[in-house]
């Protein structure tokens, strides 16, 4: 059973596009949802990149607070999700973090081009886990932060290893200490390591273990 941390985990790196909601400028005291594409950070913080002319980008410029919803469906009428409450905030990505949200979402690159689009990491303060019918909790944002770590030039390395071995099996698009994103027949898929995080040493021998199950 996946502890509350491993859910929230599991979860932003199984979905891409997430719920934002933000306060509304336009109608003030009310609350505006859009659909927003993302991709995590090294320390799983979920990053944007958004235009500043957006609805929700004025919205925050106004008032960083946000809450960021991500659901996953389980099957029988119940749904695994996750409501994170925070701030958003602009940030200047490196060239790293780039190359990962590019992996993730190609088509973006064009929006980079543009000169109006920024990157944006949401800072959660709490987070509501709900794993399923009656298995809803709490957690610390800040638990994201003392979570096992791959970084960002790990992960690059990790990357060029696998994409260098003569049997890969999928096309590696992110590596974190508790699983991988893959591409695997066109489509996009979380591997989670069944037996928790691991370091860097044992990431791609703990991938292809998973991989031949």
């Amino acid at each position: 059973m996946l502890s509350r941390l491993e859910l929230l985990i599991d979860l932003l790196h199984s979905l891409q596009e997430a719920a934002l909601a933000t306060h509304s400028t336009t109608l003030e005291g009310f609350p505006f949802a859009s659909a927003v594409p993302f991709v995590t950070d090294e320390h799983h913080r979920p990053v944007f990149l958004i235009s500043g002319i957006a609805e929700h980008s004025r919205n925050l410029a106004a008032n960083p607070r946000a809450s960021l919803m991500i659901a996953k469906a389980l099957g029988e009428g119940e749904m695994a999700r996750v409501s994170l409450m925070g701030e958003v905030h602009p940030i200047e990505a490196d060239t790293l973090l780039v190359e990962r949200y590019l992996r993730y979402h190609p088509h973006a690159e064009r929006f980079l081009q543009l000169g109006d689009f920024r990157f944006n990491r949401f800072e959660a303060a709490k987070v509501l886990t709900v794993g399923g019918f009656a298995k809803t909790s709490w957690l610390e944002g800040g638990r994201l932060l003392e979570a096992p770590v791959i970084s960002l030039i790990d992960e690059a390395d990790l990357i060029a290893q696998h994409e260098r071995a003569p049997s890969k099996g999928c096309q590696l698009r992110g590596a974190d200490a508790f699983g991988a994103d893959v591409i695997q027949d066109g489509n996009s898929v979380r591997i989670r390591f069944s037996n928790g995080p691991v370091t860097k040493d044992a990431w791609l021998p703990t991938l292809r273990r998973e991989l031949s199950r």
